[in-house]
């Protein structure tokens, strides 16, 4: 990994670099903690009932909880957040999280592309739970100019 402290420039960079990588642990605590700050009391997201009566196989994490929580790595490499100008996910697949023991989100970051006219890196997120990815497409655009 490349710390952001160690980058003076983007031309320091190299596209396929891993930049950050985090792991996540969810429980259902998290996602009514989440519920609260985000105002999402969706049953489907606390309730397993709830959740396969509509057909899921059980209680699924906030999407916008994943995609915070991608992101993060990227933030803390990046060492401020209005670093990050840029952030957009696909939602391709739920993020189950069991009563018992919960989920685990793993985050890998590589730097995607690089524009170094304009200090900017492209940062490509690979998001999973259970060895499939749950965010498609998520990239984020860094200046660090």
């Amino acid at each position: 990994m490349i710390p952001a402290s160690s980058i003076r420039s983007v031309a320091d960079l190299e596209v396929g670099s891993v930049v950050a990588e985090a792991s996540f642990s969810l429980t259902r605590d998290s996602l009514v903690h989440y519920a609260g700050a985000s105002g999402d009391f969706n049953p489907i997201h606390y309730r397993d009932d709830v959740a396969q009566s509509v057909g899921l196989a059980g209680v699924l994490a906030h999407g916008m909880l994943t995609m915070g929580l991608a992101v993060q790595p990227v933030v803390d490499w990046a060492g401020d957040p209005a670093r990050v100008v840029d952030y957009q996910v696909r939602f391709t697949r739920p993020v189950f999280v069991d009563a018992t023991v919960g989920a685990v989100v793993m985050v890998v970051a590589k730097v995607g592309a690089l524009d170094v006219e304009a200090s900017v890196a492209r940062i490509d997120l690979t998001v999973t739970f259970n060895g499939a990815t749950v965010l498609g497409k998520a990239q984020a655009r860094v200046n660090l100019a």
